[in-house]
């Protein structure tokens, strides 16, 4: 994590995991005396408060625990979990998803509902929603965003995706060059080392988002701040947060049926031969992935305007 391999969120959720490990089977448990049968335990109480998706993530988060064990020493043979403590099948990881859309609709923003926010929302969290649904920008991206990948000249922003290290080149509409420059225009003044080449900081100077081993790794501000948005808008939902924005982009960008362009945006990697020979993807068919998102969004204020 201090090395930038590893994300502060996802070395909390592989903490919590050590954690949960440890409180189940105690500290003084013979490694060698755990058998299938205690971890299908553990899979029945973690079950208990977790759905299918995030059942399968703590899975394999205690997998490698012990897996990491063994690939360095600390055991003398691979442990084995037995049939019990696997994964939830794909079948069932897709009914609990159509489970939950029907309960609280799709995990996804409409246009009116992103020009409530974008109007309600401050001016730095403003800049954030128009990367999230010009960019597909997600929380981490937000948080790590040095000042140096905006282009203003050029309008275009240039940043690898944090999680994958993809490469990635994006045109940005006017209106988000506009929200990024009065962002910038009113840039706290950073407080701290880590702070000085992001491009959003907190009023107390610090980073949106940045470690904290007591807070489950990190503290993530925009979360936070997106989620008080969302409920003074009467648009929070179960499943809907800033990530959300991302889902929107991959949604409305699909129908300009352009999946390489998406996929580029997205940050997304696909181990295909294609992917592999394919050199650059041409300005002119990433403005017009963008700019179909952007006629989808302001066409449907415009019809909301005429019709007012």
């Amino acid at each position: 994590m201090e090395n930038g391999e590893l994300s502060p969120r996802t070395f909390g959720e592989y903490r919590s995991a050590c954690e949960r490990t440890l409180k189940f089977f105690g500290r003084d448990r013979i490694v060698e005396d755990v058998i299938p049968e205690d971890f299908g335990g553990l899979r029945q109480q973690i079950a208990e408060t977790r759905g299918p998706v995030a059942l399968t993530n703590e899975i394999v988060r205690i997998r490698s625990i012990f897996k990491f064990a063994y690939d360095n020493g600390l055991i003398e043979k691979p442990i084995r979990f037995g049939t019990a403590f696997s994964p939830p099948s794909k079948k069932i990881r897709r009914a609990a998803r159509q489970l939950r859309q029907q309960q609280h609709g799709l995990r996804m923003f409409e246009a009116d509902d992103i020009h409530q926010i974008i109007e309600a929302a401050d001016v730095h969290l403003r800049a954030m929603t128009f990367l999230g649904i010009n960019c597909a920008f997600g929380n981490t991206d937000c948080g790590e965003l040095p000042l140096s990948a905006i282009d203003f000249d050029s309008g275009w922003v240039v940043f690898p995706r944090p999680k994958t290290a993809t490469e990635r080149r994006i045109p940005l509409w006017d209106e988000t060059i506009t929200a990024l420059r009065e962002s910038l225009a009113k840039r706290p003044t950073p407080k701290e080392p880590d702070a000085e080449s992001s491009f959003f900081v907190t009023k107390y100077g610090r980073r949106w988002i940045r470690p904290n081993q007591k807070l489950d790794g990190c503290i993530d501000n925009v979360t936070r701040q997106f989620a008080k948005l969302l409920v003074s808008l009467e648009l929070k939902r179960r499943g809907v947060n800033f990530y959300a924005l991302r889902h929107t982009f991959e949604t409305i960008a699909g129908d300009a049926r352009d999946q390489i362009v998406v996929d580029s945006v997205m940050g997304h990697v696909r181990d295909d031969m294609a992917s592999v020979y394919r050199e650059r993807i041409s300005d002119e068919r990433l403005i017009e992935v963008t700019n179909y998102v952007r006629d989808w969004l302001f066409s449907a204020k415009m019809e909301t305007d005429i019709t007012t």
